[in-house]
C-alpha cells in the first residue's frame, strides 16, 4: 500500500515536471516516506549503515547534517550531493545505496521515481517543509 502511494506520488511528479510545471517536492510528504521505508533500517540509530557513516535519515535534521565525514546534500544542487550520486550508482559498489544483501538486486535500489523525487527536492533548495 505504501509503495503503491510512493508511487503514484512519484508519477505524479513526474508528470508536472515533464509538463513544464514544477511540482514542490515535500519533505514530509514526499521524501521523508521514501526514506523511511527504503532507507531507515540501516541508516538510524542502531543500523549497520549508521554505524559505518554515522548518516542517518530518522529526521530532517540528521539527514542535513550528513555523514561523519561531510554532508551529503547540497540544497539546490542534486548535481553537488553525495546522496544523490549514491542513490544512482554513479559511486563504487562498495557503497552504493541502498545496500543489497545480494550484490547486484536491483528489486532493492530505489526506483526511478523515487531517485526523482529525491533529486527534484534537492533542486528545490532540500526545504524542511
Amino acid at each position: 500500500m505504501v509503495t503503491m502511494k510512493l508511487a503514484t506520488a512519484g508519477l505524479i511528479s513526474l508528470a508536472f515536471m515533464s509538463a513544464g510545471c514544477e511540482k514542490q517536492v515535500s519533505f514530509r510528504g514526499d521524501v521523508q516516506p521514501i526514506l523511511a521505508e527504503r532507507c531507515a533500517s540501516c541508516h538510524s540509530p542502531g543500523g549497520m549503515g549508521y554505524a559505518a557513516s554515522g548518516f542517518s535519515v530518522a529526521s530532517y535534521e540528521s539527514l542535513m547534517k550528513g555523514t561523519k565525514y561531510a554532508e551529503v546534500i547540497v540544497p539546490g544542487s542534486s548535481l553537488d550531493s553525495t546522496l544523490v550520486r549514491l542513490i544512482q550508482h554513479q559511486a563504487d559498489p562498495s557503497i552504493a545505496m541502498p545496500k543489497s544483501h545480494q550484490v547486484g538486486k536491483p528489486s532493492e535500489w530505489l526506483t526511478r521515481e523515487q531517485i526523482q523525487v529525491i533529486t527534484a527536492w534537492i533542486d528545490q533548495g532540500a526545504k524542511n517543509n
